[in-house]
């Protein structure tokens, strides 16, 4: 079977699961992908010859928060651009693959071009969850209004699949049809890394300033952190400033006795697989890591706060073990229920063809 698959290069998080999928989908069909900017370049690496680069969509930062006005217009200002070369990769792909069936993680061109050319689409993602699932955790004030633009980005971005698998850390009721959820997608380090506690907890966040970080961590000197971010090597106290190597990376994830982090899906979900108590600040305006965060709270696998400040640092380390009792709970095997579910859906699709 010929598959084209759509991966958006906003966040590595994508990028990492849909590696995932595609070295299962290889071993029996022949298969396309279309990225942009570091997505591509990571799924490039992996599968050299099937790999093409488009343009896609990003988000706009100030201070660390996600800005709508200057993303709405960054977005116009590279339109002209991103289509020609788009339009370029749509004509190659017409002309020399013509797949069978399309899967989308979230990702526009795939699914024009599935709608355009009459081809099936599955939907495999975290973020439709926002849209067709039951969302039973309080959402503020401060909230809603990114709820409702969230809830409508998602509604639009990828309408009238044949299938989608919703991928959920938490269960919940799906309300719409052709939907299931499906279990977290981990990579192979991390299913392959054995659980361990030492006496460090491990930082995996940025959107707070170097200075002001190891400036609120000298203030718990009982306590070991490493933190990773801003690709340093240098030691402050009690404080590591870590530079990314993926192998001592895992090694010092997999020995955390907890973890402190934004809200990205990826992050999280390979944290609960690693039974880490999680202590998560979610990106402002982005209501999906809010959405992570309410959750980890409200499953007690850890503690959300607003802002990286002292007091919710020394709420979460009072309830530990709480949180170490409560995520050693959670369980998760490998990725077979997904892959077996995905290869099932493909099976019924091309059937129905």
């Amino acid at each position: 079977m010929k598959i084209l698959y759509g991966v958006p290069g906003e966040g590595m998080g994508h990028a990492t699961r849909a590696k995932v999928i595609l070295t299962h989908l290889t071993k029996s069909h022949d298969i396309r992908i279309v990225s942009s900017d570091r997505a591509y370049q990571f799924l490039q690496k992996a599968f050299p010859d099937q790999t093409y680069e488009i343009k896609g969509f990003h988000f706009s930062y100030k201070d660390g928060i996600v800005s709508r006005s200057r993303t709405s217009i960054d977005i116009i200002k590279h339109a002209p651009e991103n289509l020609m070369t788009n339009f370029k990769k749509y004509k190659d792909l017409q002309d020399d693959f013509k797949p069978d069936i399309i899967i989308s993680d979230f990702e526009s061109f795939t699914y024009l071009y599935a709608k355009y050319h009459r081809v099936p689409i599955i939907s495999i993602d975290n973020m439709q969850i926002i849209d067709r699932g039951e969302i039973d955790v309080n959402i503020p004030e401060s909230e809603k209004l990114n709820y409702k633009i969230a809830k409508a980005v998602v509604k639009a971005k990828l309408p009238n699949c044949n299938q989608y698998l919703i991928s959920s850390f938490f269960n919940t009721k799906v309300k719409k049809k052709n939907s299931c959820l499906i279990p977290p997608i981990i990579r192979k380090e991390i299913l392959d890394a054995k659980r361990e506690i030492k006496n460090h907890i491990l930082i995996y966040q940025s959107s707070c300033s170097e200075k002001r970080m190891i400036h609120l961590l000298n203030k718990l000197p009982e306590e070991n952190f490493l933190l990773y971010g801003f690709n340093k090597e240098k030691v402050h106290g009690n404080v590591s400033l870590k530079k990314f190597s993926e192998t001592e990376f895992i090694d010092n994830f997999r020995t955390a006795k907890a973890v402190f982090c934004n809200g990205g899906y990826s992050f999280i979900t390979e944290a609960l697989f690693l039974n880490k108590p999680i202590c998560t600040v979610p990106i402002k305006n982005q209501f999906e890591q809010y959405l992570n965060g309410a959750y980890i709270e409200k499953l007690e696998y850890g503690k959300m706060l607003k802002d990286f400040e002292i007091d919710g640092i020394h709420d979460f380390l009072n309830d530990l073990s709480k949180f170490q009792k409560k995520t050693k709970e959670y369980q998760q095997k490998d990725n077979s229920l997904l892959f077996n579910t995905l290869d099932n859906k493909l099976m019924s699709i091309t059937e129905l063809k």
